[in-house]
């Protein structure tokens, strides 16, 4: 399919204003993300309608803990990445050969990702697993129909989508959680080839225009755990709105980082605890099964309203969004 948010520039090139990468491509040659292809002074997407992975998991799983708890979303990716992070869980998908053809997956339209999602007893579709953005025109034409059809659409995203994309995006976007990795822009450049300031901006953006956000932080020990950088973040994330919930997770060794540690438990409780202090409301501790951090307590008498175990929902003690105890109101999308 011809691809959106891109513009003919002289000598057959194009330039891709998707994502902040702003590509300019010239004919034969594909962009950083290794799925949009210039042929012949046009921009095509080559993973339109082609699904590497397509499957129900819970919606805790995204992480979502304020967007229609304990319910199943239907998660759908096609492959490629316009990051390369040393990190990533999901390396078999997202970092395939930038020149590889055809591109991995099977053939799943749009109709047919709807159908499957209300058959499987969902509530929404989740593009996730890769980057959303790199798949616009498969997940926009997805989101419209899932609109129709009474589905909520929900991003797990790196954030660094253009500002035209977000706005584009906006008319069936109902949620995301993006991946803040770090406050440091080293960080961005070394380890995922990309940059900080996108990615807040594609937070803000998001809260400006109402669509409801969650920000995760993978502390990855030695990179991002210090105390003075997961407190930038949490000043940045209360100052635009304290009732955005971060989930501080804990990184385990994959794909280029074997060599790295697991996040020690009580870095994560440190990392919750600066959190709270820095004004969030909703702090959560993430890859900790059992974990008090799990649980999503009344910001003002301390009542669990939502206990949790994983992805699994173990309580729920809430009237039409309050506190059941002081009816209080706690942030999110609750029916």
């Amino acid at each position: 399919m011809e691809a959106a948010l891109y513009e003919k520039l002289e000598g057959g090139r194009v330039h891709c204003f998707l994502c902040s990468h702003h590509c300019r491509i010239s004919p034969g040659s594909r962009g950083r993300c290794g799925v949009r292809e210039n042929r012949d002074g046009i921009l095509f997407s080559l993973v339109y309608q082609r699904a590497v992975a397509a499957g129900s998991d819970p919606i805790e799983k995204k992480p979502l803990f304020h967007f229609l708890p304990g319910s199943d979303s239907f998660s759908l990716a096609a492959a490629g990445c316009n990051f390369t992070c040393f990190h990533c869980q999901n390396w078999a998908i997202s970092q395939v050969p930038r020149g590889e053809s055809p591109i991995p997956g099977r053939d799943l339209p749009p109709e047919e990702v709807v159908s499957l999602a209300r058959r499987t007893g969902c509530r929404s579709i989740s593009y996730t697993y890769t980057e959303p953005t790199i798949f616009f025109e498969y997940a926009r034409d997805t989101a419209v129909r899932a609109r129709e059809r009474g589905l909520k659409n929900i991003f797990v995203t790196n954030g660094f989508m253009t500002a035209q994309a977000l706005e584009a995006a906006a008319d069936w976007l109902d949620a995301a959680n993006v991946d803040l990795k770090s406050f440091r822009e080293d960080f961005y450049r070394r380890v995922c080839s990309a940059s900080l300031k996108p990615v807040l901006e594609s937070i803000t953006g998001m809260v400006e225009r109402g669509i409801w956000i969650e920000v995760t932080t993978l502390v990855i020990p030695g990179y991002n755990d210090s105390e003075p950088e997961l407190k930038e973040i949490a000043g940045f994330l209360s100052a635009l709105n304290a009732e955005i919930p971060w989930h501080v997770s804990a990184f385990h060794p994959d794909f280029k980082m074997n060599a790295t540690p697991r996040t020690p438990a009580e870095t994560l409780r440190t990392a919750r605890g600066i959190g709270r202090a820095a004004g969030l409301k909703y702090v959560y501790t993430g890859n900790l099964p059992g974990d008090e951090g799990e649980n999503t307590f009344c910001p003002v008498c301390r009542n669990k309203v939502v206990g949790r175990s994983g992805f699994t929902l173990l309580d729920f003690n809430l009237r039409r969004g309050h506190c059941r105890r002081c009816g209080e109101k706690i942030a999110g999308v609750w029916e």
